[in-house]
Parts: C-alpha cells; sequence; structure tokens
C-alpha cells in the first residue's frame, strides 16, 4: 500500500515533511489494509478477482440486505442503483483496488440512521455469505471481514 505519488491525495492523507498522518476518519475503516496488503505483493482486491468479482459479490449482496426484513428498511427511501454503485466503488478502494469511492467518510454516510450492533452483524453476516456463495477462499473472506471490521465504530456512530 504507497501512499507516496498517489494521485487522489484529496482526504487521504496529508504530507508534513517525511511524515504522512492519515486523516483519522479513513483511517478507521483502512488500519488493516496495510498488514494484509503486504501479506502478499497482490492486494485483496487483485486476489478476490477485482472488478467482475466485486460487482457480482455485491450484487448479491444487496438481494440479501433487501430481503431481510432486520435490515432493509434502512434502504426503503435509498436509489439503490447508486447505492450499489457506491458499495462497489468503496469495496474496491477498501480492498486496494483503484480509488473511485466519491463518497462520504463512513461516519458521516452513516450518522443518525439508528444502526445497531445486530444491524452490522446481519449485514456483515450477508457479505460473509455472498462472499462464500461467489467461491471466495476461507482465508481471503477472513481478511475482508477483518477489514470490514474496522469500520464497526464509524457505522455504529460510537
Amino acid at each position: 500500500f504507497n501512499l507516496r505519488g498517489r494521485e487522489n491525495k484529496k482526504n487521504l492523507y496529508k504530507t508534513k515533511k517525511t511524515d504522512i498522518f492519515f486523516n483519522l476518519k479513513q483511517m478507521r475503516a483502512f488500519k488493516s489494509l496495510y498488514k494484509f496488503s503486504t501479506q502478499s505483493t497482490a492486494s485483496i482486491y487483485e486476489r478476490v478477482g477485482g472488478e467482475k468479482a466485486i460487482s457480482a459479490v455485491v450484487d448479491t449482496f444487496y438481494v440479501k440486505v433487501l430481503a431481510d426484513d432486520s435490515v432493509s428498511p434502512f434502504f426503503e427511501k435509498i436509489d439503490m442503483k447508486h447505492q450499489i454503485q457506491q458499495q462497489k466503488n468503496f469495496i474496491t478502494l477498501a480492498l486496494g483496488g483503484p480509488n473511485v469511492y466519491k463518497g462520504r467518510d463512513m461516519r458521516e454516510a452513516h450518522k443518525g440512521l439508528g444502526i445497531r450492533e445486530k444491524h452490522f452483524k446481519a449485514i456483515a453476516g450477508h457479505l460473509q455469505s455472498s462472499l462464500k456463495d461467489h467461491k471466495v477462499p476461507d482465508e481471503l473472506v477472513r481478511e475482508i471481514m477483518d477489514v470490514v471490521a474496522t469500520t464497526h465504530d464509524d457505522v455504529l456512530d460510537l
């Protein structure tokens, strides 16, 4: 995960002399990414199958989410086409793919929605089962779920 030379520097990092300081809001969502991306020369994004795989998993994920009465009410007034694309872009970025995500940070995007631990667990469970539905290897599923877990406090506004 090389921060030097990235074209999209806005809100990702600030430099002061030779030190790099992450925007704390984004660091919560990505604090595990560096650890995982150094375990292999390929990013999680590349190892999971890139854009096609992320797209398929997210499509399956939202079928499950919208069928779940415990979390589907959060999406009743949402433009789902836009939401699905934003989720694909965010997961791409979070897993080390190209940065095309233009959305709000996790805390801002989920603030005031009343999301509780049970909702977070349900959503995470749907993502995990969607990954397994698409035959993502267990070790890679664990790595992805560890990255997702870093968003917990921001999503719950803790």
